[in-house]
């Protein structure tokens, strides 16, 4: 019999964006030694030795930066710009999606979890003017976000639709009203799974499992007769339940926002280890722009001379004219 696939299993998300727990640790500890080294290279380029006295960031502290500015996005999404839930979901997951490409010492978290939600806003079609979103945001300029678009873009391989467990977990909620002897808190327990889902947000589950199994899991864990209700109308089985209880095992350990002091400490370290070819002013990121500019100028010349050679060249009467000229040929109209 042939397996056909569901919509989930034709997207982006399903094909790029699922890893194992030991994929997404192998991933991380490689960006992590991969930019170390790039910035040990850097220091000391700019200043011989410098690099010896450098405490750089670890793999788990540079995950325990981007779940705390992770965090923040719920407040900036529901009480500052009051933008629904599946926007503030993208946010989170451009923001974690990015940082399985890129460390935190070569782009900062706080203008990469901004321009996430100024990017999601739009994928989202509940687009924010940059105006309006600088209005809101203090000490924030209008380069800090745009600047970012196309490296994030770039990063999420420019796949922007994001299935979410929120979604399956609305469908699940409509789908037990059928079922016999629905409990009268019903509109309770989908309140406490939603949580749970937001939760979520802040560990790999998303990496790992199905958006309708985060969904289920939540549900589970809130109500576990009626979600194995549900299951057992829809033909689950006990391995799906091993499942369930393997992502609430995630989301109650990893699910909680990190000790901010601890996090504090990391950001204070990270100023002393960041790329310094990505920040402005240092000797390195000078030289950077003055061979980008350079580059560009060659290219803006080489596009005018072109341009002036074509024009130069070019026959007034155009080249069909001029071919029927040589045969002899009488132009049409004459």
């Amino acid at each position: 019999m042939v397996h056909e696939k569901s919509l989930y299993e034709a997207s982006s998300q399903y094909r790029h964006w699922r890893f194992s727990p030991a994929q997404l640790k192998t991933t991380r500890e490689k960006l992590n030694a991969g930019a170390i080294q790039v910035i040990s290279a850097a220091f000391e380029t700019e200043n011989p030795g410098s690099s010896s006295t450098v405490q750089f960031v670890t793999q788990q502290e540079e995950l325990s930066l981007v779940k705390l500015y992770a965090s923040k996005l719920p407040q900036l999404c529901f009480s500052s710009f009051k933008l629904p839930e599946h926007v503030c979901a993208t946010a989170v997951t451009y923001l974690k999606r990015f940082y399985l490409r890129n460390s935190v010492m070569d782009w900062h978290p706080k203008n990469v979890m901004l321009t996430s939600l100024f990017m999601a806003a739009k994928t989202n079609n509940t687009p924010i003017s940059i105006d309006y979103f600088l209005s809101i945001i203090p000490k924030t300029v209008q380069s800090d976000i745009l600047e970012l678009e196309f490296p994030i873009a770039q990063s999420l391989d420019f796949e922007f639709a994001i299935w979410h467990p929120h979604r399956a977990l609305w469908g699940i909620y409509l789908d037990v009203q059928v079922l016999e002897d629905v409990p009268m808190d019903l509109d309770r327990i989908y309140s406490e799974a939603v949580k749970l889902i937001r939760d979520s947000w802040l560990t790999d589950a998303e990496f790992i499992y199905t958006p309708s199994q985060i969904a289920l899991a939540a549900l589970h864990a809130v109500s576990p007769p009626l979600a194995l209700q549900w299951m057992r109308s829809k033909g689950g089985s006990e391995q799906l339940q091993a499942i369930l209880l393997q992502i609430q095992k995630i989301i109650k350990e990893e699910g909680t926002v990190p000790d901010v002091e601890e996090v504090r400490d990391i950001d204070r370290r990270l100023r002393t280890c960041r790329n310094p070819a990505k920040v402005a002013g240092s000797a390195i990121y000078q030289q950077k722009k003055a061979e980008e500019e350079r580059i560009a100028d060659e290219k803006r010349k080489l596009k005018a001379a072109a341009a002036k050679k074509a024009f130069e060249e070019a026959d007034p009467f155009g080249a069909d004219l001029r071919r029927e000229s040589s045969n002899g040929s009488t132009p049409p109209g004459k």
